[in-house]
């Protein structure tokens, strides 16, 4: 089945199409919207390694003049170094304004693709195919783009939206155990913010490997984002509800080597975390955190801090988080399932919500 959205932002106006079965037709699509134009796609070295081919057959039915930038995959390319990498790589393919970059991967491809679409010559089309369910029904969406620093996740980046957003949700047939996973917990994440009936319909379907489910679950929570970031496009307000349990996750990310725990199992844990101890305040409705853990043990996602975790150590990478205002930080808690609400705080209290 075909789906198409509109995201209707200030800056712009953007397309989001998804179809089963896409990816192989990309290179028609991507010369019929950009007919003429040069496309720089930028990648991983893993999704050269399965897709290669094909990415080359594709681009060649393009009938436009292209070049594939290959990053080493994991989160350590979302850094200085390969966007300086990207930028001379442009330059050598003589890329200008009028050109496309393109972003084949998950979160970390999309995030620098776009951060480098968003600077270099001051700003090029940019498109988006994501690979990963992150991708699909997160991060390819709003047009958040950035690099990260020793210092923590995210910490250098633009708004920056894409021209359009090209999904196959068959790519998500192919994802590991893990991945699926990872990407789930993005998912629940949106069903806890805001969606009760989708929260409900998790619990009922465990197995979201039949394409006809996955479809529209990623759907319905590209709906969530749509009405978010409609109406916050800069993330000062409502859209942070997407940032439920990002505050202790990216903290946990930036703590343990890569790979210990992918984006999605880091959130699962932070999400888990703060609704435990928001509940314990009186912050939460009465067994949300046990109706949460139920849903985080069903998808096979952890919800425990590891046992190592130095807790002062945590709370300090957390006061890095960008939703620090000031003093004041801006957790995301839920009132109940299906409604999440955004509680200000000044930064000495975090303390308590990791105890």
């Amino acid at each position: 089945m075909k789906y198409q959205l509109s995201i209707n932002m200030k800056s712009g106006k953007y397309h989001v199409i998804m179809e089963s079965g896409l990816f192989h037709k990309i290179g028609k699509t991507l010369g019929e919207y950009f007919p003429g134009k040069k496309i720089a796609l930028i990648t991983n070295n893993n999704l050269v390694d399965v897709y290669g081919e094909t990415l080359q057959k594709q681009l060649n039915a393009s009938e436009c003049e292209w070049e594939i930038i290959v990053l080493p995959a994991g989160d350590s390319s979302k850094s200085l170094n390969s966007l300086t990498y990207i930028y001379k790589k442009l330059i050598e393919f003589q890329m200008t304004r009028e050109d496309v970059i393109v972003s084949f991967g998950g979160g970390v491809i999309g995030d620098i693709s776009g951060f480098a679409a968003s600077t270099f010559l001051r700003g090029v089309d940019f498109v988006q195919i994501p690979t990963t369910l992150i991708g699909q029904v997160d991060s390819s969406i709003g047009g958040k783009t950035a690099v990260n620093m020793p210092e923590g996740k995210n910490l250098i980046g633009t708004f920056y939206s894409p021209s359009y957003v090209f999904s196959d949700p068959d790519f998500i047939m192919t994802l590991s155990d893990f991945h699926m996973a990872d990407g789930m917990a993005e998912i629940i994440k949106y069903a806890c913010v805001a969606d009760t009936d989708l929260f409900s319909d998790l619990i009922q379907m465990s197995n979201l490997r039949r394409t006809d489910l996955i479809e529209s679950i990623i759907y319905r929570c590209c709906l969530i984002k749509k009405e978010l970031i409609e109406q916050d496009e800069k993330d000062q307000g409502i859209r942070m509800l997407s940032n439920f349990g990002h505050t202790i996750g990216h903290a946990i990310e930036n703590l343990f080597d890569y790979g210990t725990y992918g984006h999605g199992q880091a959130v699962a844990i932070g999400m888990q975390s703060i609704t435990e101890r928001s509940e314990a305040l009186g912050l939460t409705g009465i067994n949300t955190s046990a109706m949460l853990k139920e849903m985080l043990q069903l998808y096979g996602l952890p919800f425990e801090f590891p046992a190592n975790i130095n807790k002062e150590l945590l709370a300090k990478t957390a006061m890095k988080d960008k939703k620090r205002r000031g003093n004041k930080m801006n957790l995301v808690l839920l009132k109940k399932i299906g409604t999440g609400y955004i509680y200000p705080i000044d930064k000495s209290e975090f303390k308590k919500f990791i105890e």
